[in-house]
């Protein structure tokens, strides 16, 4: 392409690796991962009014405000891409080492080779409430590990009571903090009147409460507007995979999991609940059982199937219909 750079970025807590492919020519770079890092990349791949196509992995907070600056730069598009493509087509092109610059380079060449997604940023209050989502994430996890080691003293008479009581506060402690930054998600949801109404939306159905409703929304609200319902489930890494390879190999098809665990994780024990107490879904899931499923394989189908019934709830404004649930899969 005339007059567009290209550069793949490798992003570490501290640096930006950068690769950068300028009329034929390429360098290797680094910056610091600051705010004033980013602007003096900025200035370079704008320099001389050209434009330039950025790519750098979806890797977590470590590259969120770079692909921000970068996304609020005038002739930069960014690309956001799934670490786990990349690394396969780092794969694929026979790279025997691992290093910054090394992936750097990689990166390069993923964007100068592979289609070019534009990535488009979320609302501020979308990437704050996925913040406050993921942090109860990890809260919670840490909760139920000092849960498990509290059953662990419990079952232990040579354990001091001092440590019993000091693992009781800790989980008493992340209660606090968990129902605390909860509340706060619901009061950013509340402020917000489309975010309001997607919140009540998701809670008409029977298993998606407060807690799961937080964690689907804080997932679903930071995606592209333009996504089909197979889309995100391709996204969420509920698509089946095929394992097939001639006559002699017919493996059963199981989920790609490549894609967010974290909204996979939203959805397990909503769509467990709604498959006991909602009858058109209870009905598919004894259906699926019937059928010859395991109770894992039926439960995923109804997370998949869930997934959809809620695209097509936040589309067209509407609360759940579990006669249109069941009638999706008749």
């Amino acid at each position: 392409m005339r007059n567009v750079d290209l550069a793949g970025i490798d992003v570490s807590a501290e640096t930006l690796v950068v690769k950068v492919e300028r009329s034929g020519k390429q360098e290797l770079l680094e910056f610091e991962n600051t705010g004033a890092g980013h602007q003096k990349l900025i200035a370079l791949l704008c320099k001389r009014r050209r434009s330039a196509r950025v790519c750098l992995e979806a890797t977590g907070i470590y590259g969120l405000d770079l692909a921000l600056a970068l996304h609020a730069a005038p002739r930069i598009e960014v690309m956001v891409a799934n670490p786990r493509a990349t690394k396969k087509f780092a794969e694929a092109s026979l790279q025997r080492g691992k290093s910054d610059a090394l992936d750097a380079g990689a990166i390069l060449e993923y964007v100068r080779r592979m289609p070019f997604v534009p990535w488009a940023a979320p609302a501020p209050e979308a990437l704050e409430l996925r913040s406050i989502s993921r942090r109860v994430e990890g809260l919670v996890k840490m909760q139920t590990q000092e849960k498990n080691r509290l059953h662990a003293a419990m079952q232990s008479s040579a354990l001091p009571v001092a440590v019993r009581e000091d693992v009781e506060e800790s989980i008493a402690a992340l209660d606090d903090r968990i129902r605390r930054l909860r509340r706060q998600a619901v009061l950013l949801l509340r402020a917000h009147p489309r975010l309001s109404r997607a919140f009540d939306q998701l809670q008409s159905v029977r298993g998606i409460a407060d807690a799961a409703a937080i964690q689907i929304l804080a997932e679903l609200l930071v995606l592209p507007e333009d996504m089909t319902a197979r889309q995100w489930v391709a996204h969420a890494g509920l698509d089946p995979r095929q394992k097939q390879s001639g006559t002699s190999l017919h493996a059963r098809p199981r989920i790609s999991k490549a894609g967010n665990k974290h909204l996979r994780r939203a959805l397990f024990m909503p769509a467990l609940v709604a498959a006991q107490w909602e009858p058109q879904v209870r009905a598919f899931y004894q259906h699926l059982l019937a059928n010859g499923k395991t109770k894992m394989q039926a439960n995923i189908a109804v997370m998949r199937k869930l997934l959809h019934a809620i695209y097509g709830m936040l589309r067209h404004g509407d609360d759940f219909c579990g006669v249109k649930f069941y009638a999706l899969i008749t």
